[in-house]
């Protein structure tokens, strides 16, 4: 199995690419037996149905990626050499996780951690290409546009303690500190999202992951932003089925934002 998924573009081309790193929920085959098995059936760290609530994008003209293989696989939007992208004492699990979010073993001998041959192995069969394809599709735009955006998706619970105790905002829009993307393209994205009755929180209580900060250079006419959502707001309040009522206006006030960028990168 390839570690993405393609979709390309069904309208007019546009300068936007859109990540999904944390909807695989696949396992190698080779490595599978070492997980807990009432676990991996179905990894609840994922970020469920974040494929299907973008899944409108290439009928906007912008290209989608989705990974095949879980995060606890080896997480696409961790730094390669593990190090905390906080350090306000979150539980921040590693490029290789060895937990739940919630501290349960993943593996059925307890690891504390996964060896480095194996963490390399991973990265170079499973992270390296995805990033490696995430640059070539902005390099395509780029070359086509003049400047490109790329958008990471992302979703989690309502309420994870080991992160914080209080349940998150309605969408929070992570920019690097405004590093990675354009001060017109961070007010827009703002801008348009408030626009709703959600909260719209900003670099708090995540700034974007290495994703965003690896792809954001603004000064090269590359921008990065991520949006992070609680499940809720497309899935049912068991955060466990997709919700198609809540689903929509979710994707509604999600093509109202892309089409003000596209507006304002073309």
């Amino acid at each position: 199995m390839e570690p993405f998924k393609i979709y390309n573009p069904t309208a007019p081309e546009v300068p936007i690419v859109v990540s999904v790193p944390h909807c695989g929920i696949a396992f190698p085959d080779d490595i599978k037996r070492e997980y807990v098995s009432s676990l991996i059936q179905a990894p609840d760290d994922t970020d469920w149905f974040v494929d299907k609530l973008y899944d409108f994008a290439p009928a906007l003209g912008m290209t989608l990626i989705t990974a095949n293989y879980s995060r606890w696989v080896i997480d696409l939007n961790r730094d390669p050499d593990s190090k905390p992208l906080y350090s306000d004492g979150r539980i921040i699990t590693a490029l290789c996780p060895t937990t739940t979010f919630l501290g349960e073993p993943l593996y059925t001998d307890k690891r504390e951690a996964v060896d480095d041959h194996e963490v390399k192995r991973r990265y170079e069969l499973y992270y390296r290409p995805y990033h490696e394809k995430i640059q070539a599709l902005l390099n395509e735009k780029k070359a086509k546009f003049g400047r490109v955006l790329l958008w990471d998706c992302h979703s989690i619970r309502q309420m994870v303690p080991t992160i914080q105790k209080d349940k998150f905002p309605d969408l929070i829009l992570g920019d690097a500190d405004e590093r990675s993307a354009s001060p017109e393209l961070i007010k827009t994205t703002i801008d348009t999202l408030s626009s709703s009755s959600l909260k719209v929180s900003h670099n708090h209580p995540f700034k974007g992951g290495t994703i965003t900060r690896t792809f954001g250079k603004p000064d090269e006419n590359q921008h990065a932003l991520q949006l992070e959502m609680p499940k809720v707001n497309y899935m049912d309040d068991s955060e466990t089925r997709y919700d198609e009522a809540r689903a929509n206006q979710m994707r509604s006030l999600l093509k109202k934002t892309f089409d003000q960028l596209i507006t304002r990168l073309c």
